[in-house]
């Protein structure tokens, strides 16, 4: 079976791609270099050509804050340019596997999200990640994967941050906002199971199992890295950000992947080799 994954370079293209072709996949990597997603005639050029069994559609505008003053750009590419994907799929009957995010929901429901509550974005990027989903859905044969908070060893991620933050005097975190902690990996061996095991099209959430606060994510960070630091508890007041952040994205992932601590103590274990 062949594989094009779109974002090949960035963070979860890095893990996934190698992680495919250990599944025995023939894996197409592309990037900007040799795919724009916005010039539809270079994506039927590149499908029909490569005539993929799977597109996996990594390839997106990821950074939240910047996204409000530079919403152009990033509709162009997560809207736009998925739905170039998108149409070229469905011409080529081609199964599209989409990444998307828990930014879709406004962060108001008590209790886990599930792949059917109805979202409603609080942020451009999160308008621009649900546009994206309903450009997919045009597609007969596709999956939609929203994760969260996602991490990983290639990319610039709260992990890092946080670590790289160690020796402050003090480091205030936000406590009112929780999520789900996201390895890479853990988003890879998902969307692998999912396509593997042949699960029925639709929408799935795939991210770490169990919750915790950003606060409570670098306290265990910490924690497991050993590191001593002086981290305290700040309310999202306290610390404005562009983007509006939704206080609660916890979704309920049906086990599609393990716990986030237990992911996040994997990570910390091989960066330390």
């Amino acid at each position: 079976m062949k594989v094009l994954v779109t974002g090949a370079n960035g963070m979860l293209g890095q893990d996934l791609c190698p992680m495919l072709e250990d599944e025995g996949f023939d894996v197409v990597e592309t990037d900007i270099h040799n795919l724009d997603i916005t010039d539809i005639k270079n994506v039927e050029n590149v499908l029909t050509k490569e005539k993929p069994d799977y597109v996996i559609h990594c390839a997106a505008y990821t950074n939240v804050d910047k996204a409000e003053e530079d919403s152009e750009n990033a509709f162009k590419i997560n809207v736009n340019g998925t739905k170039n994907i998108a149409d070229i799929c469905k011409k080529l009957d081609i199964t599209l596997v989409y990444i998307s995010t828990d930014y879709v929901f406004d962060g108001t429901k008590q209790g886990k999200y599930e792949t059917n509550d109805k979202p409603n974005p609080q942020s451009v990027y999160g308008n621009t990640k649900l546009g994206g989903e309903k450009a997919v859905q045009i597609c007969e044969k596709y999956y939609i994967t929203r994760t969260s908070w996602l991490y990983g060893h290639h990319g610039k991620n709260f992990v890092e941050i946080m670590i790289s933050l160690k020796d402050k005097e003090e480091l205030k975190v936000v406590d009112d906002q929780v999520g789900c902690p996201t390895w890479t990996v853990e988003l890879a061996n998902g969307i692998i199971k999912i396509i593997t095991e042949k699960m029925p099209y639709g929408i799935y959430h795939v991210c770490g199992s169990g919750k915790t606060s950003w606060y409570g994510f670098a306290k265990k960070i910490f924690e497991l890295g050993g590191y001593n630091v002086n981290l305290k508890p700040c309310t999202t007041p306290e610390f404005p950000r562009p983007a509006k952040r939704p206080a609660n994205s916890v979704m309920e992932n049906n086990k599609i992947c393990r716990n986030w601590e237990t992911a996040l103590k994997e990570y910390m274990e091989l960066r330390c080799e």
